[in-house]
């Protein structure tokens, strides 16, 4: 087996998951203050620009489950590799464009790459290491993912100031190409998954053509109303047919992903709720909230208000790290859901909200958001065997990222429209973040309470042995099946076995 010098190394691969998932999620963050600048060097309007955005988000959500299928059938580590060279290639494409071609095509292979990067390393991460390390790679995943982004509208700022883009971005390719040295020093050769499951092209063909299509029409809201053919045909035909993927995977005999299992379970349910709801409330926390500033103070100066975001995204991730062992698990996302809340409550007070306010409200929606999703992703992964944890983070990670990336042109959209104004329409978007950020609360209590689930402290040696979960989850709304009130069936019943994945 062909292994290089760092190989099985904890901290090595380690620092290469952060190096590879960073880059283009500050990226997303940071792009705000930059696009008057990029779109003005490169001859891109606004409408062009939103389009290679929502083209790039879009391949972010795909790549979650091209990165299971590609799992199947090909060996992971030389895949990784083959990633890894993708995203140097894609941020030297944007770092050096000369036209909007170049720098969308290398936008859109960052978006795809970074997804196959998680999907395919972080969970080898997670559990192919003791029970002990799984505490620092909570830490590590909620950092890369929400660390990152809440570190982005600080690096836009910076770089907005002095009027230029490229700088960040060739950082960003320099970070690209510490990931692959990473990835070859950690190479371990390892065989397929499962070679002989079945290539699910369908999953494949509603999942690309459903995120391009509900992307696409999410972008047009640039330059067209929501009702406009061009914006809500392949917006609603793009939600069509990613709802038509999950009916199909509950469906199909030998599916891709194990969306049955989960939604048939009461704990990941309730965890991907969360996920959904905190994802798509915490836009109008922030994203709108910075567009009513944008007119007040310069870039760098609304980048250092929101600066407790990241504090805030960094406590929640020693919170995580605390807690992923104990019972106190399950009760950490309902926390960052009240946070959250809470946060939306302080942006709400004053719309624009005072210097004072900012700082207050970006503080709480950063722990807010941190103590959400990256927990609630674990919930739902400790409910299911070990096995099956990659296709768990595709499932979660894909529901994500439409619900933050697609929600969000969505609500600038809205808020711009309303006759009131920005500063109107971002205070009614804040309303409907904050029923979102409580309603994902409620319902995530009314599940647990209805299945009759459980806080249970999670047996990680069991859950790393690979065939059983860390915790037993009734199936969903146990109680209230009057057949069989009391009946709880392990969240393993039915999984895929490790020769299937």
């Amino acid at each position: 087996m062909i292994q290089g010098p760092l190989a099985g190394r904890y901290s090595a691969v380690a620092a290469m998951v952060m190096l590879a998932l960073i880059p283009y999620l500050a990226l997303s963050a940071a792009l705000g203050p930059l696009t008057p600048i990029i779109s003005q060097q490169l001859h891109m309007s606004a409408q062009t620009f939103s389009l290679g955005t929502g083209l790039a988000n879009a391949a972010y959500a795909l790549g979650t489950v091209l990165a299971v299928q590609f799992a199947q059938h090909y060996p992971q580590r030389r895949m990784l590799l083959g990633y890894a060279v993708l995203l140097v290639i894609g941020s030297v494409l944007t770092a050096s464009a000369t036209n909007a071609g170049m720098f969308i095509t290398g936008h859109i292979i960052q978006g795809l790459c970074t997804s196959l990067l998680l999907i395919a390393a972080v969970p080898p991460l997670a559990i192919g290491y003791p029970a002990n390390k799984l505490r620092d790679t909570a830490v590590i995943m909620n950092m890369c993912i929400f660390g990152a982004v809440a570190l982005g509208p600080l690096i836009g700022g910076v770089q907005a100031q002095s009027l230029a883009w490229r700088p960040l971005f060739w950082i960003v390719v320099g970070v690209a190409v510490l990931a692959l040295i990473l990835v070859i020093l950690t190479f371990e050769d390892s065989p397929a998954a499962n070679p002989d499951s079945p290539r699910d092209l369908p999953a494949i063909a509603l999942a690309s053509v459903g995120c391009v299509a509900a992307f696409f029409g999410a972008s047009e809201l640039t330059s067209h109303a929501l009702l406009n053919v061009e914006t809500i045909v392949p917006l609603l035909g793009g939600l069509a047919l990613i709802i038509a993927l999950v009916v199909y995977q509950c469906l199909a005999k030998r599916p891709l992903l194990t969306i049955k299992m989960m939604i048939t379970s009461s704990i990941p349910v309730a965890g991907i709720v969360v996920a959904l709801f905190a994802a798509a409330a915490s836009i109008s926390a922030t994203a709108l909230t910075v567009g009513v500033l944008e007119s007040r103070y310069s870039p760098l100066h609304i980048g250092l208000l929101y600066l407790p975001e990241l504090a805030g995204a960094v406590l929640s991730a020693i919170a995580l790290g605390l807690v992923v062992r104990k019972r106190a698990m399950h009760y950490l996302p309902l926390v960052g859901m009240i946070m959250l809340a809470a946060g939306i409550v302080v942006f709400r007070i004053s719309v624009p909200s005072s210097q004072a306010m900012t700082l207050l409200g970006s503080g709480l929606t950063g722990i807010g958001l941190g103590a959400t999703v990256a927990p609630a992703l674990f919930v739902a992964g400790f409910s299911l065997p070990a096995a099956n944890l990659q296709r768990v983070f595709a499932i979660v990670e894909l529901f994500r990222a439409v619900a933050a990336f697609m929600v969000a042109p969505i609500f600038f959209h809205f808020a711009a429209a309303t006759g009131g104004g920005l500063d109107a329409g971002t205070a009614i978007a804040l309303w409907v973040g904050l029923a979102l950020a409580l309603g994902g609360a409620i319902i995530g209590v009314v599940i647990y309470i209805v299945s009759g689930a459980r806080p249970q402290a999670p047996d990680l040696d069991r859950f790393l042995a690979g065939i059983e979960p860390a915790w037993e989850s009734p199936p969903l709304f146990a109680k209230l099946r009057r057949s069989e009130p009391e009946t709880k069936i392990p969240a393993f019943a039915g999984a895929l076995t490790e020769s299937d994945y």
